[in-house]
């Protein structure tokens, strides 16, 4: 069991330094402190049923946050972004010898994948949350990415 004192030195971390994040496993016990809107945020779980925890320790250090994609930009009411919902790396098909899911420029309907996000060993689809066409893709193959960054931009009138 990680003690609080632990959960504290990683909060402090995680508020001093550019990190986003930390993930610390032990003893079968994942603590996550990352970096959510400008406030820290700890959460403290066993691992699933289905996840096999490393043996020993683990500490994950997330991307900084100068890597992730700026948010200070205003988008036209005609852009969509599809965002990442986790913390993981970025595929844009799904496996290395398979074609994209998509491309710059092709025509999407809502629900179909648009990427995956590997995060634990664990493959997410993403969807596309709005029909339209592939604006722009802003993240390149095996990229790290963030919770909440943009992954690519579709145009809902394209």
């Amino acid at each position: 069991m990680v003690d609080f004192d632990v959960i504290q030195k990683l909060i402090k971390i995680v508020e001093e330094s550019d990190i986003t994040g930390l993930c610390v496993e032990e003893g079968g016990m994942r603590v996550e402190v990352r970096r959510e809107k400008g406030e820290v945020v700890a959460s403290q779980t066993s691992p699933s049923a289905s996840l096999s925890a490393p043996s020993g320790n683990s500490v994950t250090e997330y991307a900084s946050s100068s890597s992730s994609a700026s948010d200070n930009g205003k988008l036209p009411q005609n852009i969509v972004p599809v965002v990442s919902p986790m913390v993981g790396t970025f595929y844009r098909s799904p496996s290395p010898d398979s074609k994209a899911f998509v491309e710059i420029g092709d025509r999407i309907e809502s629900g179909k994948p648009v990427c995956i996000i590997e995060a634990m060993k664990l493959f997410n689809q993403i969807e596309a949350e709005t029909s339209g066409k592939i604006a722009q893709i802003l993240v390149e193959n095996g990229q790290p990415v963030e919770y909440g960054q943009k992954l690519m931009l579709i145009d809902k009138e394209g």
